[in-house]
C-alpha cells in the first residue's frame, strides 16, 4: 500500500487514539499507536534520525551482549544472505532496541539505510520512535510485522519491518532479530513469509545460546505442538534449566527448577540413551504415555573424554567429505594432508556462502591442535570500533565501558589452538599492522597492557576478495598478505563444482529429511546458479521442507529469486565447468582429460592455470 501523505497519516493516527479509525481499533498496531500518543507522548509528524550511539557507547552497550552476538553471528549471516536479494537489512538488537549487529543489503538499498541511520548503534525503542517493528516487538515480546504506513512516525512509512523476540536461557527477553526492507514492490504476504524465516532463525539462535549456557549439562530436546523445547539436567537427572517454550510445554517455573526437581516428573526415556553423542530417543510422559521423538545430547565437557568402541576415524575424514567428488578440492585436501601439523597459515578464498568456516573447522579438527580452542571472528560482521578490543583484548580500565576485569581477546583465547579470521579483506588497515606484528613476534599487546602476552596460534584466514589485487592497490598490506598465504585453498562456488548434483541431493536429505524432490523442483535446482552457494541452498531446502505438502517438494516450494549477476562471463564459466567435469571423469589425470577434450596437454595446462582450476596431485 502506498504511503499516505504526512497530514493524512497524522490524522489517521489521531483518529485511532479517539477510537474512530478505519483500522481495527483492537489490533496490535492500534494499541501501539495509542501507547505512542498517550504513554510516550510522541508526535507522528516529527521527522529526524533515530538516536544513535557513539563508538564508545556502542562498546559499553555491546559488552553484556558479546556472547550472544558471537553465538548469533553465523545464523544472522545466513539470514542476511537469504534475504539480501529482497533488499532486507538484518539487525540484532538488545532488549532496549539498540542495534548491535547489522547486515545491509546490496547496491541502491544500502544507501537508503545509511541515509536513515538504520544500522549498528541506532535505537528504535517504541518510547523514542513510536510504533515500529523492533520497538513494538520488544514492548510486547511477540513477533510482529509492521508494514509501511503502519509505523507511527510518517517518515518510517517507506520501510516494512518483521521482527522476532530473542529470549535468554531462562526465558527473559534478551533482544530481537529484525529484518527491514525499503522495497515497495513486496506484498504484505511476502513480508509474512520473511517473518516466518526470521522466527525460525531466531529459535535456532536461542537454541545455540541455551546449549552454550548449559554446556556442562545434559540437553533434552522435547517435542511439542508449538515447536520443540530445550531442557537441561545434571548427571543425577535433576532439572537445572529450561527454555521458554519448554517451560510453557511442561509447566516449569523458576521455583521448580531451583528446587532441583527430578526430570522423571516430566519426561522419561531409556536410561542408557545418549551416553556418547547426540542421540534420537523415544520420549514418554511421566504417566508413560508417548510424548514423541526427541534428542538427548551429553554435556560438552564429556564429549572429548568419551571413550568409544567404534573404529578410529581418519582425522582427515571431514576434509574428504567436504571435498566430495570435486577434483580441485580433492587436490587441495591432499596438499593439506602433506603439510600435516606444520604451523603454516592457511588462506581460504571463495565466494560468500561456500562454507569457508566449515572448511576451516575441518582443518583445525585434522591437526594436532584439535583438542584446543577453535576461535572465529568475522571481520565484516563486527563494527570496526569493536574489532580491536575483541581481537587483541584489553586491560581493566583501558577505555570507558571496559569490563572491570578486562578481556583476554580472541587471539589469546586461541592460544594452543586455531584462530579463524573470516572476511580478512574487510579488516581495517590499522588492525592489519597489529595483526602482522602478532604473527611476526608471536605475542599480543592488549589495549592498556604494560607487557605483551606470548601466544601460539595457527591462523586460518578467509576472504571473497582478491587480496593480491588489493595489496597491489594499497588497500591491503602486502606483507600481511604474504604472511597469511602460507598455503592458499580455493573453495569453488556451488555452480562450479563437478559434484554439484551430489551436493544438492545430500543437503536435501539433511534439510528436508522427510520430503522428496519432484522432477520439476529438481530441474530448477539443477540449473539455478545459487549466488549464495551452500548457505543459500540450505535455506531454500529448509524452507521448502517446511512448506511442502504430502512430503513432496514442488517448484512452488522453492524460493529462488531471479539472479542476473555473474562473477564470470558466461563463456568462461561454461569452459571452466567443461574442464572441471572432464578432470573429474578421468580422476584428475590431465593427459586423459586433454585427450577427451581434444586439446593438447600444454593447452589444457594453460587453461587450468588461466581459469584457476585446482587439480588432484
Amino acid at each position: 500500500m502506498a504511503s499516505l501523505s504526512a497530514s493524512n497519516h497524522v490524522a489517521r493516527v489521531l483518529s485511532v487514539a479517539n477510537h474512530v479509525a478505519d483500522v481495527d481499533a483492537s489490533s496490535r498496531i492500534a494499541d501501539s499507536w495509542r501507547r505512542s500518543l498517550i504513554s510516550h507522548k510522541l508526535d507522528p509528524a516529527r521527522r529526524g534520525p533515530p538516536q544513535t550511539l557513539t563508538a564508545a557507547e556502542i562498546r559499553r552497550v555491546a559488552q553484556p551482549m558479546e556472547a550472544t552476538i558471537r553465538l548469533a553471528t553465523s545464523e544472522l549471516e545466513d539470514l542476511a544472505r537469504v534475504l539480501r536479494e529482497a533488499g532486507y537489512c538484518v539487525n540484532l538488537a538488545d532488549a532496549n532496541a539498540t542495534m548491535l549487529f547489522s547486515r545491509l543489503p546490496g547496491e541502491a538499498d544500502t544507501e537508503i539505510f545509511l541515509r536513515w541511520k538504520v544500522y549498528t548503534g541506532s535505537n528504535f525503542s517504541e518510547a523514542h520512535e513510536g510504533t515500529n517493528g523492533l520497538g513494538t516487538c520488544l514492548a510486547e515480546q511477540k513477533p510482529i510485522l509492521v508494514h509501511r504506513d503502519e509505523h507511527f512516525r510518517e517518515q518510517w512509512g517507506i520501510f516494512s519491518c518483521a521482527v522476532a523476540p530473542l529470549f535468554d536461557p531462562v526465558g527473559r527477553i534478551a533482544g530481537a532479530v529484525n529484518i527491514t526492507s525499503c522495497r515497495d514492490d513486496l506484498s504484505r504476504a511476502a513480508h509474512q513469509l520473511a517473518l516466518a524465516v526470521t522466527m525460525q532463525a531466531t529459535r535456532r539462535i536461542e537454541g545455540a545460546i541455551f546449549r552454550d549456557h548449559f554446556r556442562n549439562a545434559w540437553i533434552a530436546t522435547v517435542p511439542g505442538d508449538g515447536g520443540s523445547g530445550l531442557l537441561a539436567y545434571d548427571d543425577d537427572r535433576r532439572v537445572v534449566g529450561a527454555c521458554r517454550s519448554a517451560r510453557a510445554l511442561l509447566g516449569l517455573t523458576d521455583g521448580l527448577i531451583a528446587s532441583g526437581i527430578d526430570l522423571s516428573r516430566y519426561i522419561k526415556f531409556d536410561h542408557h540413551a545418549a551416553r556418547d553423542a547426540e542421540d534420537i530417543v523415544q520420549l514418554r510422559r511421566a504417566d508413560g504415555s508417548p510424548l514423541g521423538q526427541g534428542q538427548i545430547a551429553p554435556p560438552q565437557r564429556a564429549r572429548p573424554l568419551t571413550k568409544r568402541r567404534d573404529p578410529p576415524v581418519d582425522r582427515f575424514d571431514a576434509l574428504h567429505r567436504l571435498a566430495g567428488g570435486d577434483p580441485g578440492l580433492i587436490g587441495s585436501v591432499k596438499r593439506l594432508m602433506r603439510i600435516g601439523d606444520h604451523n603454516l597459515p592457511v588462506l581460504l578464498h571463495g565466494e560468500t556462502g561456500v562454507g569457508k568456516d566449515v572448511f576451516a573447522r575441518a582443518i583445525h579438527g585434522a591437526s594436532n591442535r584439535a583438542r584446543n580452542n577453535y576461535v572465529a571472528l568475522n571481520c565484516a560482521a563486527m563494527p570496526e570500533s569493536l574489532i580491536d578490543a575483541e581481537l587483541f583484548g584489553y586491560e581493566a580500565g583501558a577505555f570507558t565501558g571496559a569490563r572491570r576485569e578486562g578481556s583476554k581477546g580472541l587471539i589469546v583465547q586461541a592460544d594452543g589452538g586455531t584462530l579463524f579470521l573470516d572476511e580478512i579483506g574487510d579488516m581495517p588497515i590499522g588492525l592489519q599492522t597489529r595483526l602482522l606484528r602478532v604473527l611476526e613476534n608471536r605475542e599480543v599487546w592488549p589495549l592498556g597492557a604494560l607487557k605483551p602476552v606470548t601466544v601460539d596460534i595457527r591462523l586460518i584466514s578467509a576472504t571473497h576478495r582478491d587480496l593480491a589485487r588489493m595489496a597491489e592497490a594499497g588497500a591491503f598490506r602486502a606483507d600481511l598478505y604474504f604472511r597469511l598465504r602460507g598455503i592458499e585453498v580455493r573453495l569453488p562456488a556451488l555452480r562450479e563444482r563437478a559434484d554439484r548434483d551430489d551436493i544438492i541431493r545430500q543437503i536435501a536429505r539433511e534439510e528436508a529429511p522427510s520430503c522428496r524432490l519432484s522432477e520439476e523442483a529438481w530441474s530448477q535446482l539443477a540449473v539455478y546458479p545459487f549466488p549464495g552457494n551452500m548457505r543459500q541452498l540450505r535455506h531454500v531446502l529448509r524452507l521448502a521442507g517446511c512448506t511442502a505438502e504430502d512430503g513432496v517438494i514442488t517448484d512452488a516450494d522453492l524460493d529462488l529469486p531471479p539472479f542476473a549477476g555473474r562473477t564470470e562471463p558466461d563463456l568462461e564459466a561454461a569452459e571452466r565447468a567443461t574442464i572441471v567435469a572432464a578432470l573429474r571423469e578421468h580422476g584428475g589425470r590431465v593427459t586423459e582429460a586433454a585427450r577427451a577434450l581434444k586439446l593438447s596437454r600444454a593447452t589444457l595446462y594453460r587453461k587450468i592455470k588461466q581459469l584457476k582450476i585446482e587439480t588432484a596431485q
